[in-house]
């Protein structure tokens, strides 16, 4: 896939972390994604780590920081400042994905799964970032 001539083109979305290896395993287990090459555990430096879909297209990378101070949104000094939306085709597929995703360690922040026009429900991973799952 290409960009339009002249226009640069979203290569993957960047996530900064105190623990790269952490938050790259929860994603890469909820979203169905797998390391590039060098990556894997136990392939070489944790400081930055990147996640493909099997075709090999990148889609997240971890980039290993100091200090990060968890986002507090909804309220809170700490604003969310981005976040991922991921979508299920059903309220039973949300369901689903929200056991799979305090199982692998995600934290709930918001539940609006009773919504009639958009279930949702809103979470942080490992690191603290939020994202939402819902019904699209």
């Amino acid at each position: 896939m290409t960009g339009a001539e002249g226009v640069p083109r979203l290569r993957q979305v960047v996530l900064d972390c105190t623990d790269t290896r952490a938050v790259a395993e929860f994603y890469r287990q909820l979203l169905g994604l797998v390391y590039r090459p060098g990556d894997e555990p136990g392939g070489g430096a944790d400081d930055w780590l990147v996640l493909r879909t099997a075709e090999g297209v990148p889609q997240l990378a971890f980039q290993q920081v100091a200090e990060l101070p968890a986002a507090t949104w909804p309220e809170g000094p700490v604003p969310q400042q981005s976040h991922l939306d991921l979508t299920v085709a059903s309220v039973e597929e949300l369901e689903v994905q929200h056991r799979r995703v305090l199982e692998l360690g995600g934290r709930l922040l918001r539940d609006r799964s009773d919504d009639p026009e958009e279930p949702l429900y809103v979470y942080a991973d490992p690191a603290g970032h939020p994202f939402c799952v819902f019904v699209a």
